[in-house]
């Protein structure tokens, strides 16, 4: 007599998807006194200090040269990144357009940064707006990034498009928007 010790796929651990990382971006342009702005706010959202983003290339006519200051970022991982995405998201009402996945994460902006809990309007910052981009990962994804033996993620192991809003679903409790 056999028994079948066969696991349904729900329960393997390799499959099980998990937050690799969230990032945060603000683009402030040119202007050099609102790229210190968004240095500020994220400063203030994440108690971590941003970094600058540069431009690398040189389009003339939006006055942009390699090397100039355009932006902010910070990318946080861990349950402090959970956290505050989990604050973030009331502030949206956990509502997301269908728009917003895409395979190995999803992304969405807040249009204020005084809409997230905890944080007040400073006229010296104004109203201003920010990216937030979550990276979704399954266990045995550092095949493809380490040095010795690199190889390829599988396509079976590969996080999809409707395998990413499923997560959001049941594990942060996002639910469907319609677009506008």
């Amino acid at each position: 007599m056999k028994s079948e010790s066969k696991k349904p796929a729900s329960n393997n651990v390799m499959k099980k998807i998990v937050i690799d990382k969230v990032t945060f971006n603000i683009s402030a342009g040119i202007e050099q006194d609102q790229v210190e702005k968004a240095i500020t706010l994220l400063s203030r959202l994440t108690g971590k200090p941003p970094v600058k983003t540069i431009s690398k290339k040189r389009i003339p006519t939006w006055n942009l040269r390699p090397g100039l200051p355009i932006g902010a970022m910070i990318t946080m991982r861990g349950k402090e990144a959970e956290e505050l995405l989990k604050r973030i998201l009331k502030s949206i009402d956990f509502e997301l357009p269908e728009s917003c996945f895409v395979p190995n994460g999803f992304s969405f902006g807040v249009k204020e940064y005084i809409d997230v809990g905890g944080l007040k309007y400073d006229p010296k910052l104004g109203i201003i707006g920010f990216d937030v981009c979550v990276t979704l990962r399954r266990p045995g994804y550092n095949i493809a990034l380490r040095k010795v033996k690199k190889s390829f993620v599988g396509v079976k192991h590969k996080i999809t498009k409707e395998e990413s809003r499923e997560f959001a679903m049941s594990q942060l409790g996002i639910k469907m928007k319609e677009e506008e």
